[in-house]
């Protein structure tokens, strides 16, 4: 008879990967849904905790999701089925599917979501670029730790190419890739965030990075970050800014994830994992602005 990890061995692997005291204090992870007694046979790994995601745990027999977002990172009143996480809820326990979710300690964390993004795109010699605090304990995390990674390319290329470089390793999204700064300029040091990263910019200008690649930027900070790069080192002068999707920034994480806990739960008993491909940006449809005559 095939032996397989109950859902409370799961947990603590993946406690162990991505440690819950990393997580910023207004984060919401960990379970959400499941009996740490059942057995685990399926995991299916995806950025977000919504429907399309359930159809395809349910589908595919899986026992537990894993995600990046929360499904209540706010808190609410009710989980009735008549309200659309309620629904989802009350889906996946019935299924008996459980729902486990690793959001801002995954971003932290040693091969997390900083790290699978700086791979991506193809950046070496990289620390944290917010490196994780003392732990509770006082003691200290692993260096690795932290938000951010920055980092440099093997060569040195334009701004335009990088850019380009992004594009191709990222998943496809109706937004695609964004660039602020001279096509042309030279980069080599490149600072990257998954998920919304404008509140780093100092960090990054601290770093030295010669473009910055994130996602969600708002039109303010990015306006102010660019006018003071200019304002001291001309327009060739970075930060740069490549602007990407969310869950295209995030999306690489799920490979390292499901790899590095099928390794981990292999003494446990048999485990198989899926990363779901279903796209669940939230966006569906660019329209070009018409040019001016």
């Amino acid at each position: 008879m095939t032996a397989h990890p109950t859902l409370a061995h799961v947990v603590r692997t993946l406690e162990a990967l991505y440690l819950p005291s990393t997580a910023e204090g207004w984060d919401a992870v960990g379970l959400v849904t499941g009996d740490p007694a059942q057995p685990v046979r399926k995991i299916l790994f995806a950025v977000d905790p919504v429907a399309t995601v359930a159809d395809e745990a349910i589908e595919w027999g899986a026992d537990l999701i894993v995600t990046h977002h929360p499904l209540f990172l706010r808190p609410v009143h009710s989980i009735a089925a008549t309200t659309f996480k309620g629904s989802l809820v009350h889906r996946l326990v019935r299924a008996g599917v459980g729902l486990y979710v690793a959001h801002t300690n995954a971003d932290a964390a040693p091969r997390g979501v900083a790290d699978a993004l700086a791979d991506a795109i193809g950046l070496v010699d990289r620390s944290p670029l917010v490196p994780a605090p003392s732990a509770p304990d006082g003691g200290a995390y692993p260096v690795e730790t932290g938000i951010g990674r920055v980092g440099r390319l093997e060569e040195p290329t334009t701004l335009r190419a990088f850019a380009q470089r992004v594009a191709a390793a990222l998943p496809a999204t109706e937004q695609g890739v964004r660039v602020a700064g001279d096509l042309d300029a030279a980069v080599s040091t490149v600072a990257v965030v998954g998920g919304s990263g404008d509140s780093l910019f100092d960090a990054v200008r601290s770093a030295g990075a010669d473009v910055y690649v994130t996602a969600d930027l708002r039109h303010h900070p990015a306006s102010e970050l660019r006018e003071r790069a200019e304002f001291e080192g001309g327009a060739a002068g970075g930060p740069f800014l490549v602007d990407v999707a969310h869950f295209a920034s995030e999306w690489p994480w799920l490979r390292y994830a499901a790899a590095d806990l099928t390794e981990r739960l292999a003494d446990a008993g048999t485990v198989e994992t899926r990363v779901s491909v279903r796209r669940t940006d939230p966006w569906t449809a660019r329209i070009g602005s018409a040019p001016r005559a």
